[in-house]
């Protein structure tokens, strides 16, 4: 990873994700938030690398990434 997905980011992406209409997900590859993610993505292209390491908040979270 280029860079660390924050883990304050993530945990209010989950909460957004949880108890609210946000759907957040983040790049595993440059760490950049990308929106319009169902909360178990995988493997969606990032808009700001282009590389398939977007995940979705709380699929991050389940995979020790908080």
């Amino acid at each position: 990873m280029s860079k660390t997905i924050n883990s304050d980011e993530l945990m209010r992406a989950v909460e957004e994700s949880t108890f609210g209409l946000a759907n957040a997900g983040f790049c595993r590859a440059c760490g950049e938030e990308a929106d319009g993610c169902e909360p178990d993505a995988q493997n969606y292209p990032c808009d700001a690398c282009g590389e398939n390491e977007v995940f979705g908040a709380m699929e991050l979270l389940i995979m020790g990434h908080a």
